[in-house]
């Protein structure tokens, strides 16, 4: 296993993190746990949960992912061999969240709310990487679109989160921040506060970063390489649609999008036409087209750690091999001509 440095951190998380969100609802405790044991047994030492899993958003099973994991960390007594992240809403209009009922924001009470609420789900006292899930401002649907329909609406300002963030740090209840679903505009605005009043400075941005989805690379590549801002990439498989289970209308089950009907991000003529060259081009190559979109992902120069989420061992042992898969010279220049051809056509 490969580990990169976390932002300016003394961390040194795994290439490879281990995503949690279907735990509670695909998958049992008892799978999570071992995910867990084979992922630590791997090498992988960074997991990423919220309080938001687990997938989709249910006030019934909001926490469940937290609570498994903590649950492992009691029964295992591993929690010195993890770094952990988790998340805290941005601004919702779902109100299961807090004990008042209040939708969601990034307020003072209600972060701390939160953080307190995740480390007694996961039987911690304390947090890795602490995480705002999307912003507490309007925001384009992927946050980095390839068309801009600006919003406006309430927030809560920058500078204040920033100051909230600095004073979980201070407490011992986090160690370092991150943002997630984010822009290029939005994280150097954390920068800029954070480095004015030399408070707690962002450290990564989790973003949805695929084949299908390279709209990191407009902007926030270089803000992550000259201002060591780490990239967490989510759905480097483009929610399984990469791996072609469900070309052709397919709908295998147990799968998210046969389960909950969540995949229309990745449902258009352009997606579909792309999907089928990336697979044809990871045969010509005698690769597994899994294993292909995920060492895409692991060699770029500005990604710090890929999140991977599986719902079975073996998709978790194909996924995490992916590690050993090299993107020659030769086969990313057929990859950049199929973006070119298909660019970003699931932001």
């Amino acid at each position: 296993m490969e580990y990169r440095r976390l932002g300016r951190t003394d961390l040194n998380v795994s290439l490879i993190c281990l995503g949690t969100m279907t735990w509670g609802q695909q998958n049992t405790e008892a799978e999570g746990h071992a995910q867990m044991d084979y992922a630590l047994d791997q090498g992988i030492n960074f997991f990423d949960t919220a309080e938001l899993y687990s997938i989709p958003p249910r006030p019934e099973t909001q926490g469940s992912t937290e609570r498994f994991i903590g649950s492992w960390f009691k029964a295992r007594g591993s929690r010195d061999k993890v770094i952990l992240a988790t998340k805290v809403i941005g601004r919702s209009d779902n109100t299961w969240f807090r004990d008042d009922g209040s939708k969601g924001e990034l307020s003072r009470a209600q972060v701390e709310e939160a953080v307190n609420k995740s480390l007694k789900r996961l039987q911690t006292d304390y947090i890795d990487l602490y995480q705002i899930h999307w912003p507490d401002r309007p925001m384009p649907w992927g946050s980095n679109p390839t068309i801009y329909r600006h919003q406006e609406g309430p927030s809560h300002p920058i500078d204040e989160t920033v100051e909230i963030m600095t004073d979980l740090v201070k407490a011992g209840k986090i160690r370092h921040f991150g943002l997630s679903n984010e822009s290029a505009w939005g994280t150097m605005t954390f920068l800029k506060h954070a480095d004015a009043k030399g408070q707690a400075r962002v450290q990564s941005v989790q973003n949805a970063y695929n084949l299908l989805n390279r709209t990191y690379e407009v902007a926030l590549a270089e803000v992550s390489l000259r201002e060591n801002v780490s990239l967490l990439a989510y759905s480097p498989l483009a929610q399984g649609y990469l791996t072609g289970k469900y070309l052709d209308g397919a709908r295998p089950a147990g799968t998210r999008t046969t389960l909950f009907n969540r995949g229309q991000r990745y449902e258009n003529p352009t997606a579909e036409a792309a999907i089928r060259k990336y697979i044809a081009l990871a045969k010509e190559f005698g690769l597994d087209p899994a294993q292909m979109a995920l060492a895409f992902v692991n060699s770029r120069p500005f990604l710090t750690s890929n999140i991977i989420g599986a719902t079975s061992m073996e998709q978790l042992k194909t996924d995490i091999a992916s590690i050993d898969v090299t993107i020659t010279p030769e086969l990313e220049e057929r990859i950049n001509a199929i973006h070119v051809e298909h660019c970003n056509p699931c932001p």
